[in-house]
């Protein structure tokens, strides 16, 4: 069993940058696949970042390539997502997401999930 919670979010410019935190509980985080997906009002979620236990395996969607960046701490229980260039088109609801599976673009990889911090993105 895996608890997240997502902290970090908030209201920005275009252009500028947000950290988002995962604070993960449970004994199986250390060996969980770690996913970021986001949601925006009316839209499906969509994948956004995801990263393996050992961190070697990372992937992104291709609209955030270049512009964030997906971390993790497995002594502190916590993966990050870095965000810079932030756009108003990455205005969404952002969730943590969590399994023992490898990386996974799909929701349905995932079988915990945290509540979402909202990401807001002003032109």
């Amino acid at each position: 069993q895996v608890q997240l919670v997502e902290s970090g979010g908030g209201l920005v410019q275009a252009g500028g940058s947000l950290k988002l935190s995962c604070a993960a509980s449970g004994r199986s985080f250390s060996r969980s696949t770690m996913g970021w997906f986001r949601q925006a009002p009316g839209k499906e979620r969509e994948f956004v970042a995801t990263i393996a236990w050992t961190g070697s395996s990372i992937i992104y969607a291709d609209s955030v390539k270049g512009r964030f960046a997906i971390s993790r701490d497995n002594a502190r229980n916590a993966v990050y997502l870095q965000m810079n260039d932030l756009k108003p088109e990455d205005t969404a609801n952002y969730y943590c997401a969590a399994d023992r599976v490898g990386p996974s673009q799909f929701t349905s990889g995932y079988k915990y999930w945290g509540q979402g911090t909202q990401v807001t993105v002003s032109s």
